[in-house]
């Protein structure tokens, strides 16, 4: 049963976790934001399960990859408050993580959806 009781606890934190990255500041907001927008026209475009898997994988990247950028940009202001070029490099690579993963996914999607769309169109 304790061990029960630990795995549940383990969720709470990750829960409160999700939260506080949700209130960490206004990429957490378009993150939610644009990846509402991608589930509703994957749902009004009829994805494949192959394409449902593709765009899942994106948007749970971008936004891990985004928790990662905050809790690091939180711990680097723990260790060093002040200015310092070190940390402000670590800050601009751990950001640059979340960039790379956001235009990977903007060109999948673009593979996903294009189509879609263009036969929409026509």
């Amino acid at each position: 049963m304790e061990w029960l009781k630990k795995r549940i606890q383990s969720f709470a934190f990750a829960i409160k976790g999700i939260l506080q990255y949700l209130k960490s500041g206004v990429h957490p907001k378009i993150h939610l934001v644009a990846a509402l927008v991608v589930l509703l026209l994957g749902l009004r475009l009829s994805l494949t399960p192959v394409e449902w898997c593709l765009v899942i994988i994106c948007v749970v990247g971008v936004w891990s990859a985004e928790a990662f950028n905050t809790a690091i940009e939180l711990l680097a202001d723990v260790v060093q408050p002040e200015q310092d070029e070190q940390i402000g490099k670590i800050k601009d690579i751990s950001a640059a993580a979340v960039l790379f993963f956001a235009i990977g996914s903007l060109i999948i999607g673009g593979f996903v959806f294009l189509p879609k769309l263009i036969a929409l169109i026509q």
